[in-house]
């Protein structure tokens, strides 16, 4: 089953929802609008009144009413996870400019934490094995291995497509509408 991308009244993505939650929140009247291909029909009980059986669809799309706290921050640096700085950098290690499987890659620390780095977007990268042990402690410069990309924060959009494997064409359209065109997926 694919997931459901919840946005707030305002149409900014917050996260994304089981096709169960997405229920949930019809059954609530908590939709305001939806957009795209509907993706799943539940069936409820039988009305004693009309003899008809209930049913809630869910489209690809739903902006929940009251969800801006959801988003919190709009301006918010998004959380960082191996999986989504691996598909940031395209699986490709930043020093060898080599493409590898997700199981041979390591996050490096451009300035080295015990230097002061921070484990943050703009301070990190995709590197494989090998040349993450070969820089070991030091910035690329001193290790003479020179970034062949820089790193860069993904905004809102981006990042929800960096956390779901299998997003659906009219979510995937509605999201890179608002991806920055030097983001990586363009690449």
């Amino acid at each position: 089953m694919p997931l459901i991308l919840a946005l707030d009244m305002a149409g900014m993505p917050s996260r994304w929802l089981m096709v169960e939650e997405a229920i949930t929140y019809h059954a609530r009247r908590m939709v305001a609008w939806s957009l795209g291909e509907v993706v799943a029909t539940f069936h409820g009980g039988t009305s004693r009144v009309t003899g008809e059986r209930s049913e809630l669809s869910t489209a690809s799309i739903i902006a929940i009413k009251g969800s801006s706290e959801l988003v919190r921050d709009a301006h918010c640096e998004p959380h960082l996870t191996n999986a989504a700085l691996f598909v940031r950098d395209r699986h490709v290690c930043a020093y060898c400019g080599d493409a590898f499987r997700e199981k041979d890659l390591s996050r490096d620390h451009v300035v080295p934490v015990y230097r002061g780095g921070k484990d943050r977007w703009m301070n990190v990268v995709t590197a494989c094995r090998v040349c993450n042990i070969r820089k070991g402690g030091r910035t690329p410069e001193s290790a003479a291995m020179p970034l062949l990309y820089t790193p860069y924060v993904p905004n809102r959009y981006e990042h929800l497509i960096l956390q779901n494997r299998r997003i659906l064409q009219d979510q995937m359209e509605y999201l890179l509408a608002k991806v920055p065109r030097h983001s990586r997926l363009f690449a």
